[in-house]
This record gives structure tokens, sequence and C-alpha cells, in this order.
């Protein structure tokens, strides 16, 4: 974990929008897996909407790139959770303020069968990190390094169908999170 001190005034002054989505089947939940030298750490699937995307597009792209999901295959589609993140990184460029959208998903057995085992991340100098897609049961993502930090509220879901009171969830800052 890397420590970076206070924001710049221009930290924040851009904002990105990101469309996730905890794909269910059953009580398993799908997560990306990234292992990084000294840390690992698991994210929904999903990924920031580009220019002309409407929120349900790039959701669609996102799962199609990542987990080879048609989202016409699942059901649902509600958004369950919004995360502001307001997180100083490390590197040249100030953070974006980052809104992630956090839709929830169902799909069948047979469709899981079907879909992606790993997903490929491009990087800035055109190498691919690679990404292992694993289905957790969502009890259990509490203790995770899961980002955004969304197992707490994940884990204490009575059932992947339960609705929730709120869909806004705490803010990510500097004073409650470390970037990894």
């Amino acid at each position: 974990m890397n420590s970076t001190g206070n924001a710049s005034a221009a930290s924040f002054s851009r904002i990105k929008v990101r469309t996730g989505a905890l794909v269910f089947c059953g009580d398993d939940v799908a997560l990306i897996r990234r292992d990084r030298a000294g840390s690992v750490h698991y994210t929904p699937p999903g990924g920031n909407v580009e220019d002309g995307e409407d929120f349900r597009q790039a959701l669609a792209r996102e799962l199609a790139e990542e987990l080879d999901l048609d989202i016409d295959q699942a059901d649902g589609g509600d958004l369950l959770w919004v995360v502001d993140q307001r997180v100083t990184r490390p590197g040249p460029t100030p953070p974006p303020r980052k809104l992630h959208l956090i839709y929830r998903l169902h799909i069948t057995p047979g469709v899981r069968a079907g879909l992606a085992e790993q997903e490929l991340d491009e990087l800035p100098d055109g190498s691919h990190e690679v990404g292992v897609i694993e289905w957790v049961d969502y009890r259990t993502t509490a203790g995770l390094p899961l980002f955004p930090p969304i197992g707490p509220a994940l884990a204490a879901l009575p059932n992947p169908r339960a609705t929730v009171g709120d869909a806004a969830l705490d803010a990510v800052t500097d004073k409650n999170y470390t970037w990894l």
C-alpha cells in the first residue's frame, strides 16, 4: 500500500463514471482477481463509460469484453449501489473523482458455464494484465480486498435479490482508504 499525502487543488476536478456489475449465479458472484507484485485485489466486472455511451450501453459492452456475457442473457439490471471515489492515487496525473455505478444481474448455471475464465486489461504501454474471473460466495466478500470497497455491504445482503434501502454507499476518500 502506498500513502500519497494530500490531494492537490486540481485533484478530483474531473469526474469519470464507471459501470460495474455484481453478476450472481445463485449465491456466487463473479469478481475479477488481479495479482500484482505485493498485492491481490478484486473488482466487479465493468469499466469506464466512454463518450457517447449511456450507462446501460457501457455496462453491456464491459460485460461482453470481460466476461463474454450478453447482458440479454441475464435477469435484473437494477442499480444496486453508487460509490463516490475521491482517492489520491500514485502517478503524475491528478486523480479524477469517479462515480462507480454498481448494477446487479442474475444468470443461470448454463449461462455461467459459457463465460470467460480470465480477462485481459490493456495497460498504457500496450501490454495486458491478466485478471482471473472467480466465483465467490457473496457472503464471504467482507474480508476481500475488493474495490470499490463494497464487500461489507455485499456480504450483509440477506440474499442476492434483497432490496437495499439506500443506493449511496459511503464515499471512498483518502481518510478511509489507501490506494493499493
